[in-house]
């Protein structure tokens, strides 16, 4: 399936709402600043904390759902809200085939929780097996997944092999701040978490769309 995507032009059109995100996300950017996304934020309170990370960077936090938009703009909105932050309601897959079709490229990319469809008939609905896979390549940028499921976390780091990046599976340090609402559940649960750490390989061309 992954080398069938890699080898595929994605037909599905892009949604008119997608279009308008990303216009608005060409209108707040400089132009000169490195570019963030973190993909299906939910309320982008971790995009929030991407963005105190990364000062120097446009931080866009990107996620299918206005509602979950909205209650999380209405808590950025009673603090200090990070300005350079900008939040999106986009098909996260949409958003990455137009900025890869302009040129667009990511400095860091987040995919992080809760882990999109564990049954084994939605393998093309997970990140990895999804037809925009070449999209998520392009932009390349440093990549970082992070799961509570240990299976899912390698083969996303197999998919991403294979289309000849690096890429490594390992424990998220138990010290580290919590990212999303979710990992904070997780930990306390007792969970062990997982991240995959990845980059194109020197001298790897992104696959153009």
């Amino acid at each position: 399936m992954v080398d069938r995507h890699l080898n595929t032009r994605f037909q599905r059109p892009v949604a008119p709402y997608n279009h308008a995100a990303f216009e608005q996300l060409c209108r707040h950017w400089d132009g000169r600043s490195p570019l963030v996304l973190d993909s299906a934020c939910g309320t982008g309170e971790s995009s929030a904390a991407l963005a105190a990370r990364h000062p120097e960077a446009l931080v866009i936090g990107v996620d299918q759902s206005a509602q979950r938009l909205a209650r999380g703009q209405r808590k950025l909105d009673a603090t200090a809200a990070p300005r350079n932050l900008l939040l999106l309601r986009a098909d996260a897959t949409d958003l990455w085939a137009l900025m890869a079709a302009h040129g667009l490229r990511l400095a860091r990319h987040y995919l992080l929780y809760p882990n999109p469809w564990p049954k084994a008939e939605h393998l093309q609905r997970r990140w990895h097996g999804h037809p925009r896979l070449p999209d998520l390549l392009a932009l390349g940028g440093a990549l970082e997944l992070r799961s509570n499921w240990a299976l899912y976390a390698e083969e996303f780091a197999w998919a991403l092999r294979r289309a000849g990046w690096q890429a490594e599976v390992e424990p998220v340090p138990p010290e580290g701040p919590a990212l999303t609402p979710f990992e904070l559940k997780y930990r306390a649960s007792g969970h062990v978490l997982w991240r995959v750490r990845a980059a194109p390989q020197a001298g790897n061309t992104p696959v153009e769309r």
